[in-house]
């Protein structure tokens, strides 16, 4: 009997000793995350509101052992971001595994952004949403960090106490992939980070990751006469295609060259046997951001010029209309919009931020070019609509404008 009692104790020793180890584990996950966020000078929170950082207590019951299979010659899409962008994603393999009693399969994502470095192309992306989702967690699902080499012998452990919020629960200005449909798990994760209750950060973009010109640019920049218009890109021809779908960066607003590419981009753009009403630099080639747009919605409707545009809000209200692209020839369609845009961008002549809110066309002209920035093109927003359920409201309200307005 004494040996019994010997033994239980043992056995329960060993368990509290491993519940202790595993809570230890997860405390110093999130001590590291906590220091990470509070070491970035111009990250998504300010140093005095991570105290509103909350969790669940760690439950080992949410980490599982899943089974992966993985899928070869998965088609590359577009993952809807936070910012009415989206992000190239392809799927890299499914996880099955039993949770709570139930089975569930994910999805698990690979970036194919050319932006991966040699390190950052191991990460592999597990988004999830779940009941929590909206209540007790962030209403945008949240995340969970895997490695290729965390899978060994067909198997990975899914730790749902690691799973974290993206940067864009605490602050705008960030493009965060939103977790799909199929990434929905029907049971209460009450585990991992809980929602961020603080107050939001409004985040001005980083003018230090700006660029010059690359070398390449500034060739095809200098090619022709300051006043001589570019070649336009065609989606297509397969060289133009893969520069159309590359995602562009950031120009410093005082390069010696951006007056140059400006006043080409604008002779292209008003070229009379092919004019359009907006450009954006990767369609000549030059994958910076940098847009003209022409303002319908100012006296004389004048082209103005944009250096880092970048779109912070979206009205929920949308608006259809047609739509080409001097990119996409002899090709046409009604594409949906937000009817109100808040633009941010660089004043070329301070180099500081300045916002705007536009709406109308002349917001549909600002987000189809800075879509262009993205890589992304007209066509893919029909995509994007056409799996969406959307709610008509023309029996419920009228537009008006004055007679003798102009309509684009």
């Amino acid at each position: 009997m004494k040996q019994f009692f010997i033994i239980f104790f043992v056995i329960i020793g060993l368990q509290t000793g491993f519940a202790q180890n595993y809570n230890q584990e997860i405390e110093n996950f999130r001590q590291q995350q906590f220091q990470s966020l509070s070491q970035e000078a111009n990250g998504p929170i300010a140093v005095q509101n991570l105290t509103f950082l909350q969790y669940f207590e760690a439950d080992e019951t949410f980490k599982v052992m899943a089974d992966v299979e993985y899928l070869l010659n998965e088609p590359t899409f577009r993952m809807p971001t936070s910012d009415g962008t989206s992000k190239e994603f392809k799927r890299y393999g499914l996880l099955t595994f039993t949770l709570k009693g139930q089975k569930f399969t994910l999805p698990l994502y690979e970036n194919v952004s050319r932006f991966q470095s040699s390190v950052q192309s191991s990460y592999l992306f597990l988004p999830i949403l779940d009941r929590t989702t909206g209540e007790s967690t962030y209403e945008s699902g949240r995340y969970i960090d895997v490695k290729k080499q965390d899978i060994k012998d067909g198997k990975l452990i899914v730790d749902f106490n690691k799973a974290y919020n993206p940067y864009c629960a605490y602050s705008s200005g960030y493009r965060c992939p939103q977790p799909p449909k199929a990434n929905y798990l029907d049971i209460d994760i009450a585990a991992g980070e809980k929602k961020y209750t603080g107050p939001k950060n409004q985040r001005e973009q980083d003018s230090n990751m700006a660029k010059n010109f690359t070398e390449k640019e500034k060739k095809l920049i200098t090619a022709g006469s300051p006043t001589e218009k570019m070649y336009v890109l065609q989606t297509p021809i397969e060289k133009d295609s893969l520069i159309l779908r590359t995602q562009s960066d950031d120009i410093k607003y005082d390069d010696a060259l951006l007056t140059a590419l400006s006043t080409r981009m604008l002779a292209t753009v008003q070229d009379p046997a092919h004019p359009g009403v907006g450009i954006a630099a990767p369609q000549v080639g030059i994958n910076k951001n940098l847009i003209w747009v022409q303002r319908f919605d100012k006296p004389n409707q004048p082209f103005e010029f944009y250096v880092n545009p970048k779109i912070i809000w979206r009205s929920q209200l949308l608006r259809q209309g047609a739509e080409g692209c001097l990119s996409i020839p002899d090709r046409k369609e009604d594409v949906i919009r937000n009817y109100s845009i808040k633009l941010q961008y660089i004043d070329r002549k301070t180099g500081k931020h300045t916002e705007e809110l536009i709406e109308g066309f002349t917001a549909v002209i600002f987000q189809h070019e800075v879509d262009h920035l993205y890589g992304i093109l007209y066509p893919d927003r029909l995509e994007e609509q056409a799996a969406k359920e959307m709610v008509p409201l023309h029996e419920n309200m009228q537009f008006f404008i004055g007679k003798g307005t102009i309509v684009p």
